[in-house]
């Protein structure tokens, strides 16, 4: 039998960790990562934040996982892509958000000794994959931390975490969390 390797799972939201959570708990142990800087205004931030913390009150499994809590820093995102503003939705300005949330999670599974890190980005429809996936592979060699690469939208994952997000009241926003997109 294999030992269960530490995972930081960097989240986005509540309803797209729901689903990760339950497919990654029985193999890792799972440390979640509010690392969000994109998300815009600050109350849109708390209430995220806020319902990371009700899901972890509901979700069966969940009392082994632990929740490290970033301080908000929009200015970060919004220096990151200021040229880029203009953009549509899945292009430049997404790149560099993934980027820098990324980096930041494997940065800090490095300092305090993960094994893996990982997104749950990629259980939205939304969101591309493929790029995560790139991105993530990026900073793993650049930061020198093994990345759980996945597609977490396929296999009917996307429509779990909906039936999830249902189960334990959670709210499911309907932008990814930057203003640029909110008002795209």
């Amino acid at each position: 039998m294999s030992e269960r390797k530490r995972l930081l799972l960097h989240v986005c939201c509540a309803p797209c960790a729901s689903h990760v959570i339950e497919l990654l708990v029985h193999d890792h142990d799972v440390t979640l990562f509010f690392y969000n800087p994109n998300i815009e205004p600050f109350e849109e931030f708390v209430k995220r934040k806020e319902q990371m913390q009700v899901l972890l009150s509901k979700m069966p499994l969940a009392e082994s996982i632990s929740l490290l809590d970033c301080d908000y820093d929009g200015a970060i995102f919004c220096d990151a892509v200021e040229d880029f503003r203009e953009l549509p939705e899945g292009g430049a300005r997404c790149e560099i958000c993934f980027r820098l949330r990324l980096e930041q999670t494997a940065k800090y599974a490095k300092a305090h000794s993960f094994d893996v890190f990982g997104t749950t980005l990629t259980v939205s429809p939304h969101k591309n994959a493929q790029l995560i996936n790139r991105i993530g592979d990026e900073a793993s060699n650049s930061i020198g931390v093994a990345y759980l690469s996945s597609d977490f939208k396929k296999q009917g994952g996307y429509q779990r975490s909906v039936e999830l997000s249902e189960l334990y009241g959670l709210c499911r926003q309907n932008y990814c969390g930057c203003e640029i997109a909110r008002n795209g």
